[in-house]
């Protein structure tokens, strides 16, 4: 089984899927950065989906109980990249994605993560 990479920028840490998503892969990856996010009190997760040409409900389900994870350690996350196929998808399969931000791309997505952290008091894109 492949695992999906985490890369840390400043407090932000950068999920980059380029893998074709099996459900034991994103369950390591629920594990990978739940445990990353505790190691470098990240405060922002970013998951670039756009290279995932197809999703079914259980990975849709499981990029919600990503960022509600993210949330228990005080970390947004944003999905960026989403190809319209899989937005189509993820909407006649019901799910909305609840509590996930959504952006177009990942300039646009770190640029969320950097207002959130504004509005919280924190500058830029740096660390706790």
């Amino acid at each position: 089984m492949e695992r999906v990479p985490i890369l840390k920028i400043g407090g932000v840490l950068l999920v980059s899927i380029q893998i074709d998503l099996q459900d034991q892969s994103v369950l390591a990856l629920q594990e990978d950065l739940a445990e990353k996010i505790s190691a470098t009190g990240a405060h922002g997760v970013v998951i670039d989906i756009s290279a995932v040409e197809i999703v079914d409900s259980f990975i849709g389900r499981m990029f919600a109980t990503i960022a509600s994870i993210s949330r228990l350690f005080d970390a947004d996350t944003v999905v960026v990249g989403m190809r319209p196929a899989v937005a189509i998808t993820l909407v006649e399969l019901g799910l909305t994605l609840g509590g996930v931000r959504t952006a177009l791309d990942l300039e646009r997505g770190m640029r969320i993560l950097e207002n959130i952290g504004r509005e919280r008091g924190r500058t830029g894109l740096e660390a706790r």
